[in-house]
């Protein structure tokens, strides 16, 4: 696994020295030493780390040097005791204005008080950040000047000197991998089967990006790792330096992961509808049933290895913890990258994917309409394995489809995608249906099919920032607002007292529905378990009904409850069925194992105490973030209850943040 430096330019050695103060230019024709650069360096930018002052300066002196100017140290701040240099300014060598000379022949003035300049400060002791930047001049500069600057001469010198490139390390550093497989954290390498993947891989394949694009993502991760303390970034170059696939994911993600774990979506809409630009994104779901980011990424190319790559980029991310489920779309080469890297996952095809391709797979054939109905039913309707396995071989023999290579490719992978096969796993509502569920993707909106990857990064935090406000606001409506109770059932009553508002509207939609159902019934009994029949009065097409069977099983002595719909672990909550036989049984609360804490208002906050900090690593930053962000938090939603509670939650974070202030400045 080899680290890939940013920029790869001459430098200066150690004992060089720099001009504070009034460097001039000077004219200087021989180039010797001069190696032009092949890509033009990334320009300065906030949040940028270096490991010493000169490579600081190193880093700032090549830049200027391709625009066309030189630069000088204008300003250096020092710890009066240690004599300790902590903070400078690197400045346009036109910067200011010289004193006026008494000289008889006194030089022409050469600076032009230009803006132009990069502050730097020395952060944890050991690193320089760039924290100001203006990148402005006010006089013309031009890379084809044939005059060296003072600052140029010595880099030159340097080179000379040294005989060899030495590389500036920006060190925040986008790892930039070169390939093979990442595995960070997990087994070494991996051989990848070639073989599996829809495409053969080639290396050649890497992002294709525009003019403005890599500049545009580059500054968007500086930018976000500077404000951002557990923003988490990495990069892949193929083995020709190309950029080939990007993953990251910001603080609030990393943090969400931590409580909507369970289920993880992975969205690759982008690519299966040929977007300019490949986005992959990790979506799970949080209490109130809304969709989540939990990173995502570029794609170079549709392989196993690409996949893999970026499967791993989140594992590590994600501190090696791996979901229990994941839902992807059919392709061989995600099928294949997901076994690698998530053995012991539950892997899911999304079956809204899959129903939605049928127009496009099937439109064509004679008989569409019919074909199509009873593929839903079969898909949608079937209860039992016996069912769907009927119903699908009725519907390829009437209509002669034994030919059809997507339907048999559909049929061998059933236990993925058909509900009936699928009734064991849990999957907090992410896994539609029934017919008339959709899915949107997490970004829809925001991306088009020609969405270049400087505007999506311009719009991502626009994004973000509209989920996030609507979690908070619907935080907010659950805790504070009372619910309108639709019937009298006492298990409504006991849940609009736990859940949030969403998912209590969704539970009241099968109370209701108890009063569709009718003549539930025992049918037999074997030991404590006792089987019940329920029949309910359902729609199907246009207004037409019909009566459907459902059994479910009831253990008398735990009170625990099954029914063969398997609501409960598509959705997180009980169906109308087995509350009808609760109901029949006496049953007046809903016994604790059927109210899942993930949908409770309070979850983020009793989450928090239930992972205390018994594990934390007092060595590992990510660890203090992650166990920092949870205590505040529960900060957030004590401060929330009363306007008393929120005056001394904001005073105490203000004297917090003063306590801050002031260990910062005994640092300096």
């Amino acid at each position: 696994m080899e680290v890939v430096c940013l920029n790869s330019e001459p430098v200066f050695d150690e004992g060089d020295d720099y001009s504070e103060g009034d460097d001039t230019m000077v004219e200087h024709d021989d180039e010797t030493g001069d190696t032009p650069s092949k890509k033009e360096p990334p320009p300065p930018t906030v949040g940028l780390e270096f490991d010493s002052f000169d490579e600081a300066y190193d880093f700032y002196n090549i830049y200027a040097k391709e625009q066309g100017f030189g630069i000088r140290v204008s300003n250096s701040w020092f710890r009066s005791k240690r004599k300790e240099r902590y903070r400078a300014k690197l400045s346009c060598s036109s910067a200011g204005f010289k004193k006026k000379s008494e000289a008889n022949h006194p030089r022409p003035e050469t600076r032009t008080g230009c803006p132009a300049m990069v502050v730097i400060r020395l952060v944890d002791s050991k690193r320089w950040r760039i924290v100001e930047v203006e990148l402005q001049h006010n006089h013309p500069v031009s890379p084809q000047t044939k005059r060296f600057y003072k600052s140029h001469k010595k880099m030159i010198l340097a080179a000379k000197k040294s005989q060899q490139k030495v590389p500036v390390t920006e060190v925040h550093t986008i790892k930039l991998y070169r390939t093979a497989v990442v595995d960070a954290g997990c087994n070494g390498y991996s051989n990848v089967d070639e073989s599996e993947s829809r495409n053969p891989v080639d290396h050649s394949k890497h992002l294709e990006l525009k003019e403005g694009d890599a500049h545009a993502v580059y500054n968007y991760f500086c930018r976000m790792k500077l404000t951002n303390p557990n923003f988490f970034y990495l990069m892949d170059l193929d083995d020709e330096g190309h950029l080939r696939n990007v993953f990251w994911a910001d603080a609030r993600s990393r943090a969400a992961y931590g409580y909507f774990c369970d289920t993880v979506a992975i969205d690759t809409t982008s690519l299966a509808n040929k977007y300019e630009i490949p986005l992959i994104s990790f979506v799970g779901v949080n209490h109130h049933g809304q969709s989540v980011l939990l990173g995502c990424g570029f794609l170079g190319h549709e392989s196993v290895e690409c996949f893999v790559w970026i499967f791993r980029a989140w594992l590590t991310c994600m501190l090696g913890c791996p979901p229990q489920v994941i839902i992807t779309d059919q392709w061989k080469p995600l099928q294949s990258a997901v076994s690698q890297v998530f053995p012991r996952a539950r892997h899911c095809y999304c079956l809204w994917y899959i129903m939605q391709r049928v127009p496009e797979k099937l439109g064509g054939l004679k008989g569409y309409e019919a074909i199509k109905r009873q593929l839903n039913r079969a898909v949608y309707d079937s209860l039992k394995i016996a069912e769907f396995e009927t119903s699908w071989g009725n519907m390829i023999k009437q209509h002669g489809l034994g030919d059809n290579k997507w339907l048999q490719t559909l049929y061998e992978d059933r236990q993925r995608w058909v509900p009936v096969y699928l009734k064991d796993t849990f999957f907090a509502g992410m896994l539609p249906i029934q017919e008339n569920e959709c899915l949107n993707a997490f970004f829809e909106g925001y991306v088009h099919k020609h969405t270049s990857f400087k505007e999506f990064v311009d719009k991502y935090d626009l994004a973000l920032h509209r989920k996030h406000l609507k979690e908070a606001m619907a935080d907010q409506e659950s805790r504070n607002s009372s619910f309108e109770l639709k019937t009298r059932c006492s298990f409504e009553l006991q849940l609009s007292k736990v859940y949030t508002k969403e998912i209590l509207k969704k539970f009241q939609a099968e109370v209701e529905g108890m009063y569709s159902c009718f003549n539930t019934r025992q049918v037999s009994v074997n030991g404590p378990i006792i089987t019940y029949i329920v029949k309910e009065r359902v729609e199907v097409e246009g207004s037409e009904k019909e009566v459907r069977y459902y059994e479910v099983l009831y253990e008398t002595t735990q009170v625990d409850i099954r029914c063969i719909c398997s609501l409960f672990n598509f959705k997180g909550y009980l169906c109308r069925h087995a509350l009808n036989v609760l109901n029949y049984n006496g049953v007046e609360e809903i016994p604790s194992r059927y109210i899942l804490p993930r949908w409770s208002k309070d979850f983020k906050c009793r989450h928090s105490l239930d992972h205390g900090s018994n594990d934390i690593d007092v060595d590992n930053p990510v660890n203090w973030y992650n166990h920092l962000y949870k205590r505040a938090i529960q900060v957030v939603e004590e401060g929330v209850q009363s306007q008393e509670h929120y005056k001394v939650a904001l005073q105490e974070l203000e004297e917090l943040l003063n306590k801050f202030s002031l260990i910062n400045d005994d640092l300096v």
